[in-house]
């Protein structure tokens, strides 16, 4: 009797297969805007279902190693990486994944909306691009930085044009030295001091727990300038090149002159995102340059790669979330059981649509917190700078949580097959679950919207977008809009209760709630008014969003039998 073997077909072309990835653009870019980004969008597309499907599976199989000396005995520290991780940079490069918000020619045709454009190519890399987007998110949180005013026009000029190069060749990226293992999170604990030196330039000491993209050509790391004083309010952000200052700097793995003074103790040997190196990394007055004016406090500035990085992380959920969908539903299309395709088992069925209703509200919200980003990188929109405040870590804390969940779920969708490590299934569930830690966990972040709500007045523009949205609604259905009325006059309320008292145990204790709350009523504004333009599939979303996670109703009949508009 033959083997069966069950075939896989691969999911639908991540591009041409998303409808509401392409009406999302048509509505923010216009026709005409939408028509300047298919060409770029469609060979990346292209491309993820091609070589990088493969470089994906390449890195992942090969994950980086530490060389610690050379054969003569020299310490060199060196992480090298595989073909695979550098066919991932390379694509990142040629693609602008990381430089086309920046790109004159992108800000000419779309205005803020680059950053728009920008989301949707990392929705198609992302997923598939064995986290080579969390360097990726560290290089836009970097350069983001570099662009601001107050940084030395020196320092901005030798590297910000190597983070922004689409040339495979020049193309640098950026890794992230903040966290310590005394403080973490706790950043007011950071010991690691800057010294300044007598050429303009300082000296670094101190240890890093977790340093990510520990390959990258430089890093930014936090600093407590020698004399500032307690707490986390005066660390400043320091560059600290990964190789020699006076070598040519290559891409970053292969260069052969590491930086004295910057010490890689060992690799993470971590549950998920295997292909990227992560470090602990020991600093013995490694040289570095100061990003702003170290006597001022400069944890502000260091802000600006953490909101840049916190809505990349976002991005790599929502999108994960999507891609795992299309596996899973190309396999339920495929698999027969019980004289028919799993696809047409009405529970099944119903446990996908109810996924794609997840992935719809993840695009959604990762979206949003994009546009607000260009709208504040592109004319200093104050409204945005107000939104996006808040926005950018309910976007984070509440994509985080869904990827994992939904991940779970895919695995599961593949029955004994997702289970097996070289179907590279599980890893769908094991990259997902940095989601929620990286950049803040959710408490962490939950915390931050406490302190938004509070100290920053971030609720009133939330609270308006969820007024207009209830008006939005109530053509379309009476009933969302009724749901998101009562939802909006009630987070009102626990608005005006926390900010009167923000210390209380209470407030405290409840602060993932609250900021969970927030960003599942934002997420059915956002998918509202994407219907409100003329989405069917947003109105559907829409209105099962709101029935799951506002109002807690079971979905899953309305989600089996509208599968096929969901995904």
């Amino acid at each position: 009797m033959s083997r069966f073997v069950q075939p896989v077909p691969p999911p639908a072309d991540p591009y041409a297969g998303d409808a509401l990835l392409r009406s999302w653009l048509e509505r923010h870019l216009g026709a005409a805007g939408h028509a300047a980004a298919k060409g770029r969008l469609a060979d990346l597309a292209a491309d993820v279902a091609g070589p990088l499907r493969a470089a994906h599976a390449d890195a992942e199989a090969h994950p980086p190693t530490l060389v610690r000396y050379d054969p003569w005995g020299a310490r060199v520290d060196r992480i090298e990486v595989s073909a695979g991780w550098e066919t991932q940079r390379a694509a990142a490069a040629r693609h602008a994944v990381v430089a086309l918000p920046y790109l004159p020619d992108a800000r000419s045709t779309w205005g803020a909306a680059a950053r728009v454009v920008q989301h949707a190519l990392l929705h198609l890399f992302g997923p598939e691009s064995a986290t080579f987007s969390c360097p990726v998110a560290m290089a836009d949180g970097a350069a983001a930085l570099l662009s601001l005013p107050d940084v030395d026009a020196g320092v901005r000029d030798a590297w910000l044009p190597r983070l922004l190069s689409t040339d495979p060749d020049t193309a640098i990226t950026s890794g992230q030295w903040m966290t310590e293992s005394q403080g973490g999170s706790d950043l007011g604990r950071s010991s690691t001091i800057g010294r300044p030196a007598a050429d303009g330039s300082w000296r670094l000491t101190g240890e890093k727990w977790f340093c990510s993209a520990a390959d990258a050509a430089m890093a930014v790391a936090l600093a407590r300038p020698e004399g500032a004083g307690r707490g986390s309010r005066v660390l400043a952000p320091f560059l600290v090149p990964r190789y020699a200052v006076d070598s040519p700097l290559s891409t970053g793995a292969a260069a052969d002159s590491p930086a004295p003074g910057v010490v890689v103790h060992r690799l993470k040997d971590k549950l998920g995102t295997r292909a990227l190196p992560t470090a602990e990394i020991g600093l013995r007055d490694a040289y570095a340059v100061p990003l702003g004016d170290p006597a001022v406090p400069g944890l502000v500035r260091a802000m600006t790669l953490v909101v840049v990085t916190r809505v990349h992380n976002a991005a790599a959920a929502a999108g994960g979330m999507r891609r795992g969908l299309a596996y899973a539903r190309a396999f339920a299309d495929a698999r027969h059981v019980a004289g028919g395709p799993l696809s047409s088992s009405p529970l099944h069925r119903a446990t996908l649509g109810t996924l794609a209703v997840d992935a719809a509200g993840a695009f959604a919200l990762a979206g949003h917190a994009f546009a607000l980003l260009g709208r504040v990188e592109v004319g200093a929109d104050p409204e945005a700078v107000a939104e996006l405040r808040i926005v950018a870590p309910l976007a984070k804390l509440a994509t985080g949580r869904l990827a994992v969940s939904s991940a779970s779920e895919y695995v599961e969708s593949f029955g004994g097959a997702g289970y097996v490590v070289d179907t590279g299934v599980p890893r769908l569930l094991r990259d997902a679950q940095v989601l929620p830690i990286w950049e803040g966990t959710t408490n962490v972040l939950s915390l931050d919207v406490l302190r938004a709500l509070t100290r920053e007045d971030a609720g009133t523009p939330l609270l308006r977008r969820l007024t207009a949205a209830a008006d939005l609604a109530r053509p379309l259905s009476p009933a969302l809009a009724d749901t998101l009325a009562t939802v909006t006059g009630q987070l009102r309320d626990t608005i005006v209760a926390v900010t009167a008292d923000p210390g209380a145990a209470g407030v405290v204790a409840g602060a993932r709630a609250l900021a969970l709350r927030l960003a599942y009523a934002l997420t059915a504004a956002l998918l509202v008014e994407h219907a409100a333009w003329g989405d069917e599939q947003a109105e559907l979303a829409a209105r099962l969003w709101a029935r799951r996670w506002l109002r807690h109703e079971d979905i899953a009949e309305d989600a089996h039998h509208h599968l096929d508009l969901l995904c």
